[in-house]
């Protein structure tokens, strides 16, 4: 598989990758749960604002917004640029050429009555089939992964306390199979939440299958492994 991961170098050169790269496809991380999926269209996923949670705000422009629950770690369109479309419902839609189809879940295993609803969003661009689970607080029934499946790259959430945990994620990845797997919502660097850190859901995974991607990656979509692997985000 072909994988460009571009963190660290120069705008300049970025740039240069990206024009080289023809049919490359964009995925970056703005930390948190927020990422950037960029193809023809950009697709941005709950953006925070940065300075309540100890990060830095997301510098991102999208053509289509998805929040996945009202939270404000989540929920922070402001700080996204751009003539974009805001989905924050469940089912079925097309908004900016996108196939968007969002599925009602839970912010925690008591439906909902910790901390309330949550939409899991999928979302196709070129032929790739993206997964954002936001907050997800429960493992999901027969009917649920039914619904989602194929998956091709996955977003989960790994840091327990709010949401799954790294042992419910690696359930869940081994449940709906996608290509890629992509950790989220975990404690790292300077950030405020007393959630865990990843590393219980890259427990006892091969090196082989793990990829640190820094914080931005271009890949090309044909390319993409059969068997799943880990691509692990940083600041």
């Amino acid at each position: 598989m072909t994988i460009v991961p571009i963190a660290g170098l120069s705008s300049r050169e970025k740039e240069t990758e990206r024009t080289c790269s023809g049919d490359y496809m964009k995925v970056a991380w703005h930390g948190h749960s927020c990422f950037e999926v960029k193809d023809a269209v950009t697709v941005v996923t709950d953006p925070h604002d940065g300075k309540s949670i100890g990060m830095r705000m997301p510098v991102v422009k999208a053509d289509l917004l998805l929040i996945s629950h009202d939270h404000f770690d989540h929920n922070c369109s402001r700080v996204v640029k751009g003539d974009f479309v805001t989905v924050r419902d469940p089912g079925q839609r097309t908004e900016k050429g996108v196939k968007v189809f969002g599925l009602q879940t839970f912010h925690d295993d008591r439906e909902g009555t910790k901390r309330g609803r949550n939409v899991i969003f999928k979302f196709e661009l070129d032929g790739v089939r993206f997964c954002h689970c936001g907050d997800l607080g429960h493992l999901l029934s027969s009917d649920q992964l039914r619904d989602l499946s194929p998956v091709d790259v996955l977003f989960v959430p790994v840091g327990g306390v709010f949401t799954i945990d790294g042992g419910q994620a690696r359930k869940l990845v081994n449940q709906l199979k996608p290509k890629i797997a992509v950790p989220m919502h975990f404690r790292v660097g300077s950030l405020s939440l007393s959630i865990q850190t990843a590393d219980s859901f890259l427990e006892g995974l091969p090196d082989r299958k793990i990829l640190r991607a820094g914080n931005e990656i271009d890949f090309v979509p044909e390319e993409l492994p059969s068997d799943t692997e880990y691509w692990i985000f940083s600041p």
